[in-house]
């Protein structure tokens, strides 16, 4: 028999607990596992298994390089497959600590699981009224408590965007102080995922509507991400903004800060003009702004490479090709209460090559200022 896994995860923790306590006691036969990192300071990470009745089992398993959420990889894969070794489960409930991510935990279950384990489904928990404060939170997660080793880096709100952009779930607390402006953000961040309310019964039934972690993960890919369209309601709006034109880079890097003030969330991809060829990601929340290079564009490839390239990534570069650019665009959106869509559409455009430098060609763009060369330190031009 195949015992059927679903993540939960999120930072909102008491809306995390509320949630698996509810499958708990909608599904008949489930259990769930849990890794508390809490203890991680201490060279330990403690394990518990409980059903709706309360604990079944408790343990503990030692870090591994020095990194609580590599220990949680170690020793997840083992204690799931005790679980469905001993039967009479129907489900698993894998209830993740706070800052861990449930793509990192929903590979390590596709990649490396067995026969005796399926992946149902991925949900992050939010109490509508906290997704505000926590994407505008710069606080690092070391700061708060909650960092999953000494190295990491991250903070609150870079983590719990990327737990709410990947769910295609999100078990909603229907209990709190959410207004209509902090159920508009939370829609228009994520408007293709499917709302559970708690106490409705809706969670155990999406519990098992199944996950794929290949689309899951082309669907966050900056080359393919699946992005929020335009909406403007009950004061949060989304932009959706989309040229052709490269970035130049000085002017580009001038207007950063700004850029990354200008909303609580941005995302996106986009090009400069004395990078041609390099495909660039935009991730920002809480103020900090991350620029990295994933890759090539499609259109700088050779075409024998194409047949190396993942489908889903030449489904969306054909849907925007452009016979002279290829897939090569800016595409960024930004959601926010009270966006300025005017002022920072004119900012965007500002950063744009003017005519006159478009028109110079691309032997001139190479010779613009390597304004980006901090930023992306490892890969040259």
């Amino acid at each position: 028999m195949t015992l059927p896994v679903v993540i939960v995860g999120g930072l909102h923790a008491d809306v995390r607990r509320a949630a698996v306590q509810e499958l708990l006691a909608d599904v008949p036969g489930s259990v769930a596992l849990h890794h508390d990192l809490s203890s991680a300071a201490r060279g330990t990470v403690r394990r518990m298994v409980r059903d709706g009745s309360g604990p079944l089992d408790c343990g503990e398993t030692g870090l591994v390089d020095d990194c609580a959420c590599c220990a949680l990889r170690e020793d997840l894969l083992p204690a799931l497959r005790r679980l469905a070794a001993g039967g009479g489960h129907r489900l698993a409930v894998v209830e993740l600590w706070d800052s861990v991510e449930p793509r990192a935990m929903a590979e390590v279950i596709s990649a490396h699981g067995c026969a005796e384990l399926e992946l149902s489904n991925v949900v992050t928990a939010v109490d509508p009224g906290l997704v505000l404060a926590y994407l505008a939170n710069g606080d690092d997660l070391a700061d708060a408590g909650l960092a999953a080793a000494a190295t990491d880096r991250r903070t609150v709100a870079d983590t719990w965007a990327r737990q709410l952009e990947y769910a295609p779930v999100l078990a909603v607390a229907g209990d709190t102080p959410a207004g209509e402006e902090d159920r508009a953000l939370l829609e228009q961040l994520h408007p293709t995922a499917r709302r559970a309310e708690l106490g409705s019964g809706a969670l155990a039934r999406l519990a098992f509507a199944g996950f794929d972690t290949a689309a899951a993960a082309a669907a966050q890919h900056p080359a393919s991400a699946l992005l929020p369209q335009e909406a403007d309601t009950a004061g949060v709006a989304t932009l959706v903004w989309r040229r052709r034109r490269p970035f130049h880079p000085g002017r580009l890097r001038a207007a950063l800060e700004d850029l990354a003030r200008a909303a609580t969330r941005s995302r996106g991809r986009f090009w400069l003009a004395d990078r041609p060829d390099t495909l660039l990601a935009w991730d920002c929340a809480g103020g900090a702004l991350c620029v990295e290079e994933t890759g090539p564009w499609l259109a700088a490839l050779p075409d024998a490479a194409w047949e190396l390239v993942p489908p889903v990534r030449r489904a969306a570069a054909a849907l925007s090709w452009e016979p002279e650019h290829g897939d090569r665009c800016q595409h960024l959106v930004f959601t926010s209460p009270g966006l300025d869509r005017d002022g920072l559409t004119r900012l965007l455009e500002s950063c744009l090559l003017t005519g006159a430098e478009y028109a110079a060609g691309r032997d001139a763009w190479s010779r613009l200022p390597a304004a980006f060369d901090a930023l992306l330190p490892h890969t040259g031009r």
